[in-house]
């Protein structure tokens, strides 16, 4: 393993595992900027328990690692710390492989059902309040 010094503006020495990863997202998904299955930052995805035959590499096989149970999208690219559109693009790939599903979710009605009480807000506030 050969070590990459880099350099910081005070001139001390910056090593990789400092610097962090020193590949650029784009290269990761092949340059692609939109992924082929619709993903919303709050869809669940989870592990299906085949493995993937076309998507193999390192990040893959951490993004799969994170899918054991229903995990988001946004947890995902926070785990992995990479941008949204680029985890996206790898979950999409392994959807379309079918090492994960994915479910969208739920969606909200605008129907007066819907609308948070505002009684109830405060009662949580005030509960709050009184746990500090």
């Amino acid at each position: 393993m050969t070590v990459r010094r880099l350099r910081r503006q005070g001139g001390e020495p910056w090593y990789d595992d400092a610097a962090g990863r020193l590949v650029r997202p784009y290269t990761i998904s092949n340059g692609r900027t939109r992924p082929t299955a619709h993903l919303d930052l709050l869809t669940m995805v989870m592990a299906t328990g085949r493995a993937p035959v076309s998507c193999q590499g390192p990040d893959y096989a951490q993004v799969l690692g994170l899918c054991g149970g229903p995990v988001s999208v946004a947890e995902i690219a926070a785990h992995i710390r990479l941008p949204a559109v680029v985890t996206k693009v790898l979950l999409a790939d392994l959807v379309d492989c079918g090492a994960i599903t994915a479910r969208a979710p739920a969606a909200v009605s605008a129907g007066p059902a819907s609308r948070t009480d505002r009684a109830l807000l405060e009662a949580v506030l005030n509960g709050l309040r009184k746990r500090l």
